[in-house]
């Protein structure tokens, strides 16, 4: 496990002049790297250093707040113009200092940087408290009085997409140190928990948040009353989710705070949740403008932005090399990709955790945020490699941040870190097969027009997410214009070969104008769907429609099982070899079920009384003696159906809490837990102002 070292400085005068130091010396290398930069005297970059720092104090807040809508949209590119600036600047006021262009003082402003980066780790500068310290003083500015209280607060930290086993297993191998610490001191306790059908985000957020998650039956669906297609990747759709499952009285209702969730918990104070982009009854915080104020801070995050692309492109490069199996190809691994796997592990993770230490020195009593880097990294390159631990790694690194500067906030802190879900890892159907669910199902009827549902993934939303929040709280035309071109580049995939099964977006067509059948996938759960009747239609009316289709699916050696309803026995659950018929407990042949745990048929029964249950639910083979399932669509490591770790999130919770013996089975079970944790941080309290 790696140990912390102690910074080598706490002293603010004695920081700021290392930092100084570092500055200096940052500007003498790119002097020697750099043709277009010189020193006449070398000494001159101790005073450029200077002046660089006066300008940035002096100029960046203005210019970033007034820049900044663009500079989001740009992907930051405007910002590193504006950085260089203040380089170029400093040369035409300072004798002895000459930069022959703006690009040579931006190449050189990310130089300096990169230096400060690698020098402050190695130095440990203490650099958190400079940010504590520019918490406050903003809090102060804005008129917010701060209070001290002794009864602790509670942090909800979701690691999205970590199952239990292999959070233990990284801790195991030391990727998760903060978390291994706090186990091996007796702070807290590490508990599993079992997911609803499905096993995925909105349907887990929707119990862990606000205690309901009743009737979504997967990320994506066709919702029978609307006549439309629904993706839990899109604002729109999550607004109605939290609207349909919200009482009022969620998780974060008592002044709470939403950092990078789906939904909400009724927080009051909302930052990059998907279902409060429109909702302007909430306090958006403005913390793009608080983060990019410091040039540092931009110029840091973009160049650790900057790495993760490399990165992702050399894992992906060794990936191929050695012949990992199972691997996607390049065209789901390509530059687009590594994009929005920078966004999510870097920009995104970033902003949670400057907002959460703004939230900790207001004495917020409780916060939900979602980390979304591992799920997406897992997704991609596979549940339990090096890459998806390394970003587990700087995951839990964040942990210990804010541990640190929990120790000066004006209240104590509960961290609770938990996930939503777990992923399960294969080779995809596709791969396998060659074909995906869409075509299989066109290919078991010939009178039928049968649509595939394309829909780009959680992390393609997540980054949306943020784009839109930002774009809600910008007037500009210019700004919302630069919004949607990066969202429709992000969002942009290609489309069906000729002779395959339609490929749809929730935004091309509805109602009469989709195809008969509508085919979607979340993970390795299939929903197929007749569109053409406002109900459900039964297993008897499913063989007379469609001859052949259900026992075909059955049939398949890459499914596992399919779920019907018929009207005489009630819930069906089909395989290869046998039936299971659910309400009647009664199984013909070999029960489909067998290997995909003891409640599965508890779960299907409830499933099944959705009404968007989906006509045909289509469940992968899951391999116990490999672990494996094959996704529908192109995702290697998976969730959001039956088999394997996705169903076997965590709770890591602080000892103290109380957590009942049974087992939690269930995202509205843990979030009646959960709401009482809070509830306590919401007493009565004794507090004392802080000016």
């Amino acid at each position: 496990m790696k140990k912390r070292r102690l910074s080598l400085s706490k002293h603010p005068v004695i920081r700021i002049l290392v930092l100084w130091v570092i500055s200096a010396l940052g500007l003498l290398l790119m002097d020697w790297l750099l043709d277009g930069l010189q020193f006449d005297p070398p000494r001159r970059a101790l005073l450029a250093a200077a002046v660089i720092g006066f300008l940035n104090a002096l100029l960046w807040p203005f210019l970033s707040r007034l820049l900044l809508p663009v500079a989001i949209f740009t992907i930051g590119l405007l910002f590193l113009l504006l950085n260089g600036f203040m380089f170029w600047l400093t040369a035409q006021i300072l004798p002895g200092f000459e930069i022959d262009s703006i690009w040579t003082a931006t190449l050189a402003a990310l130089g300096v940087t990169a230096v400060n980066i690698i020098l402050s780790t190695l130095l440990t500068i203490d650099d958190d408290r400079s940010f504590y310290r520019n918490v406050t003083y903003r809090r102060v500015l804005r008129g917010k009085h701060i209070e001290k209280t002794d009864v602790p607060g509670v942090f909800f930290l979701e690691i999205d997409g970590l199952a239990k086993p292999v959070l233990e297993k990284a801790m195991g191998l030391g990727y998760a140190p903060t978390m291994k610490s706090w186990l091996d001191r007796g702070s807290h306790s590490l508990i599993g928990w079992e997911t609803d059908l499905s096993s995925q985000t909105s349907a887990s957020q929707a119990g862990l948040l606000h205690g309901n998650n009743y009737n979504i039956p997967a990320f994506r669906w066709y919702d029978r009353a609307s006549r439309m297609l629904v993706a839990s990747s899109r604002p729109k759709a999550v607004a109605k989710i939290e609207a349909d499952h919200t009482d009022g009285k969620g998780l974060l209702v008592e002044g709470g705070a939403s950092r990078g969730n789906l939904l909400s918990g009724d927080a009051p104070n909302v930052m990059n949740t998907a279902s409060t982009i429109a909702d302007r009854s909430r306090f958006h915080s403005s913390v793009y403008y608080d983060y990019f104020s410091n040039p540092y801070n931009f110029s840091r995050t973009f160049l650790l932005f900057l790495w993760d692309i490399v990165l992702e492109r050399y894992r992906f490069w060794q990936q191929r090399r050695k012949d990992v199996q199972p691997r996607l190809d390049k065209h789901h691994r390509n530059f687009k990709y590594a994009l929005v796997r920078g966004g999510t592990t870097i920009f995104l993770r970033d902003l949670n955790v400057y907002t959460l230490i703004g939230d900790m020195y207001a004495g917020v009593p409780s916060a939900y945020a979602t980390f979304v880097g591992y799920d997406e990294v897992a997704h991609h390159s596979g549940v339990e490699t090096h890459d998806a631990f390394d970003a587990l790694h700087k995951i839990d690194q964040q942990f210990a941040r804010l541990e640190n500067a929990a120790a000066n906030a004006p209240r104590p802190y509960h961290f609770v870190i938990l996930s939503d879900h777990g992923q399960s890892s294969g080779a995809t159907f596709k791969q396998r097969y060659g074909k995906s669910l869409a075509e299989f199902v066109q290919e078991l009827t010939d009178d039928f027009q049968v649509g595939g549902f394309e829909e780009p993934g959680e992390g393609v939303g997540n980054l949306n997410t943020m784009l839109t929040d930002a774009m809600h709280n910008e007037k500009s035309a210019s700004a919302k214009q630069a919004a949607g071109t990066v969202k429709r580049y992000v969002a942009a995939d290609g489309r069906a070969q000729e002779g395959q099964a339609q490929v749809l977006s929730a935004d091309d067509v509805k109602g009469d104008d989709l195809p008969e059948i509508v085919v979607m996938a979340s993970g390795n759960l299939g929903l197929v769907f007749g569109t053409r009747r406002d109900v459900r239609a039964t297993l008897e009316e499913i063989e007379a429609i469609y001859p052949g289709m259900v026992e075909g699916l059955a049939s398949h050696e890459g499914i596992g099982f399919v779920m019907v309803h018929s009207e005489e026995h009630g819930p069906v659950v089909i395989g290869a070899n046998g039936r299971n018929y659910l309400k009647e407990e009664r199984v013909e042949g070999e029960d489909p079920l067998l290997g995909f745990g003891p409640r599965a048929a508890e779960h299907l029964i409830r499933e099944d009384t959705f009404p968007n249950c989906p006509d045909i639910l289509v469940n992968s083979f899951y391999k116990a003696e490999t672990n494996e399932v094959a996704a529908f669509e192109e995702l290697i490591g998976c969730h959001g159906g039956l088999g394997g770790y996705q169903t076997q999130p965590f709770v890591l919770h602080p000892v103290e809490l109380p957590v009942p013996d049974e087992p939690l089975i269930g995202a509205a079970t843990v979030h009646h837990i959960m709401k009482g944790w809070v509830a306590a941080a919401n007493g009565k309290e004794t507090r004392e102002k802080v000016d």
